[in-house]
């Protein structure tokens, strides 16, 4: 492994991976494509963007020109570039159709005429469903119940079919939700820490009961470095934080933490098709070797300090990002207000 493209390295994983293979892997030039929408922040980068061996390319995996550029020499691909806010692909998934799907064809092509060591698509848990008891194991059938999901599921599929058909290296990762520092406010654990800061109400869907298994973003990336050196092509494998939560303990334990009153959380209507649970066997990933480090207590209790002490990365998005402004109104107005 000489040169690693990290598609979508701007996001929050996709930088954390890129950051960490850096201090870990300082002799392995990293190129990073990202097309910079309005997840994408240089700010994520800072720590690396002097380095050299080090390059940042701007341009959409779904543009066969700037993939053509950024993949140039590479030996490693790694695809976090992804639309992933549900709530975003309920209000409108032709963006996800483009990127998700589209945006992986586009890549695995050029994967191909070229010739790789690895091309790792990072999936995600909720392309299984729901799943109200028990675990979700790589062999269990697919059934996404969102466009988000869906467009995932159809990028995963679609990275497995160039294996099948055409033997490009493909491993497939399928991970649960994330959490830890730079995350974008859209999500729940980042967009309730800061509403509370401000002391603005948190819009907890539903009765709260929804379970998630919360995997700390170090924990992510330690694992994708691992499984650039163990990971097998053709295989899939799930990666967990095993942490099951309630929406509502979590947003209870924020409060918590910064010393905020429970008045603040504000029951709101539920998104439609809300998937109740999710959870993974991760057995298959213990076995090559990997555990994860992050205890999510302790997990959650420095996610929670990042964001008191660096206010300024994310009020630059939730006060002058009129974007973000737009989505929040669109998003939780109506909820907020009934």
């Amino acid at each position: 492994m000489k040169r690693v493209l990290v598609t979508g390295g701007a996001g929050f994983i996709g930088s954390c991976f890129t950051r960490r293979l850096r201090r870990e892997r300082p002799d392995v030039e990293v190129v990073v494509l990202d097309k910079l929408t309005y997840a994408g922040n240089l700010a994520n980068l800072e720590e690396v963007a002097s380095q050299p061996g080090y390059r940042f390319v701007k341009g959409d995996i779904a543009d066969p020109a700037a993939v053509t550029d950024a993949m140039a020499g590479c030996d490693v691909v790694l695809n976090f570039a992804a639309e992933t806010h549900v709530d975003r692909s309920l209000l409108g998934a032709g963006h996800f159709l483009d990127t998700d799907i589209k945006g992986v064809f586009v890549l695995l092509e050029e994967a191909r005429r070229i010739g790789l060591e690895k091309f790792v698509q990072i999936s995600t848990d909720e392309v299984y469903g729901q799943i109200l008891s028990g675990e979700f194991t790589e062999t269990d059938p697919l059934n996404p119940r969102n466009p988000y999901s869906a467009a995932k599921c159809g990028g995963d599929r679609l990275a497995y079919s160039y294996f099948a058909s055409y033997g490009v290296p493909v491993v497939v990762t399928r991970a649960s939700n994330n959490y830890g520092p730079y995350q974008y406010p859209e999500k729940v654990i980042p967009l309730f820490i800061t509403n509370a800061i401000d002391g603005l109400p948190l819009p907890l869907y539903g009765d709260g009961k929804n379970v998630r298994d919360w995997l700390h973003v170090e924990d992510h990336a330690a694992a994708l470095i691992f499984l650039l050196e163990k990971g097998v092509a053709g295989e899939t494998y799930n990666i967990g934080g095993g942490n099951e939560v309630e929406n509502v303990t979590l947003t209870k334990r924020i409060l918590e933490l910064l010393g905020k009153p429970e008045t603040l959380i504000r029951p709101v209507q539920d998104r439609p098709g809300h998937d109740r649970r999710y959870a993974l066997s991760t057995k298959k990933l213990a076995a090559l070797g990997f555990t994860t480090s992050h205890e999510f207590g302790t997990g959650l209790e420095e996610t929670v300090r990042w964001y008191v002490e660096n206010e300024r990365w994310w009020r630059e998005i939730k006060e002058r990002d009129p974007e973000f402004r737009a989505w929040y109104q669109r998003n939780y107005a109506e909820r907020l207000a009934g």
